[in-house]
C-alpha cells in the first residue's frame, strides 16, 4: 500500500482526483491522509487554487495514459477559493482521511463516496455517487446512481443529476419547490413556501426522502416517489 499525509490544519480546502473511485472520510486529526493499493501513482501537495483551475489530473505508465481528469470543478468556485488548498491525485482507487470542518471538494473517473464531513461538500463522478453524514452540500453529479443524505444545501437554486436512480434526503429541507424530470416524467413539489428552487435530474426514478408535507401547486399535480427518513438514520456529531 502507498500512503502519504499532509499537515492541513483544522479547516483546509481539499480537492481529490481519482481516476477510479474514492472514498473521502472525515476524521479528528489536522492532517490529510490518503492511500491506495494501486501502483498506478498517488501525490498530495499544497497548491495555490488559482494554479489549480489550469491543471488537469493524469497519470502514466510510459506511453498508457491511465486517467486523466479536468479540474473543471474547481474553476467554479474559484474565486472563493484560499491559496493553500491541499490536492490530492491518485490514478486507481483509494481512500483519503480530511479533517473534520474541511472543505471537500471530488471527481472521480469510476465511483465516489464522501462521509463524515461538517464542512461543505461537491463532488462529480462518472459512475456513482454517494454522500452520507455531511454537513453542507454544494453540488452533486454522478454518471449513474445518486444517493444523498446531508443537513443542507448551499444555496437557493440548485441542480443535481444522475444518469441511474437518484435518493435526495436532505434533513433541513423547508420552503422548497421540488422540481424533477426522471424516468417517469416531470413534476412539481411544494414544501412550504416554496421560495428555494430544486432541480433534480435522472435517467432512472427520483425519491425524495422527507418528513415536510409534500403539496403539488394544485389538487391535480401528480406527485413523484417520496419516502420518509429512515428511522435511527446517523446524524452528523456535531461534538466530534
Amino acid at each position: 500500500m502507498t500512503q502519504r499525509s499532509i499537515q492541513a490544519g483544522k479547516t483546509p480546502t481539499v480537492i481529490v482526483h481519482a481516476g477510479m473511485s474514492i472514498q473521502v472520510e472525515g476524521w479528528d486529526d489536522e492532517r490529510v491522509l490518503a492511500s491506495t493499493d494501486h501502483k498506478w501513482g498517488l501525490k498530495i501537495e499544497r497548491r495555490s487554487e488559482s494554479a489549480l483551475g489550469h491543471l488537469r489530473a493524469r497519470a502514466k505508465v510510459g506511453e498508457r495514459v491511465l486517467f486523466d481528469v479536468s479540474t473543471d470543478l474547481l474553476k467554479r468556485k474559484q474565486k472563493d477559493m484560499p491559496d493553500d488548498a491541499i490536492q490530492v491525485n491518485v490514478g486507481g482507487n483509494a481512500t483519503v482521511r480530511v479533517p473534520y470542518d474541511s472543505t471537500v471538494k471530488v471527481s472521480a473517473g469510476l465511483s465516489a463516496e464522501v462521509r463524515n464531513v461538517r464542512g461543505s461538500v461537491a463532488v462529480d463522478a462518472g459512475w456513482d455517487v454517494r454522500v452520507r453524514n455531511v454537513h453542507t452540500l454544494v453540488h452533486a453529479s454522478a454518471g449513474r446512481a445518486m444517493d444523498l443524505d446531508c443537513e443542507t444545501l448551499a444555496g437557493d437554486n440548485v441542480k443535481f443529476s444522475a444518469g441511474r436512480d437518484l435518493r435526495f434526503y436532505i434533513r433541513d429541507l423547508d420552503n422548497a419547490k421540488i422540481m424533477v424530470d426522471d424516468l417517469g416524467g416531470y413534476w412539481e413539489g411544494i414544501i412550504g413556501d416554496g421560495r428555494r428552487q430544486i432541480r433534480l435530474e435522472a435517467g432512472g426514478d427520483v425519491t425524495l426522502v422527507t418528513d415536510q408535507p409534500v403539496k403539488g401547486q394544485t389538487s391535480d399535480d401528480v406527485i413523484g416517489h417520496i419516502e420518509s427518513p429512515p428511522k435511527g438514520a446517523d446524524e452528523l456529531d456535531s461534538s466530534t
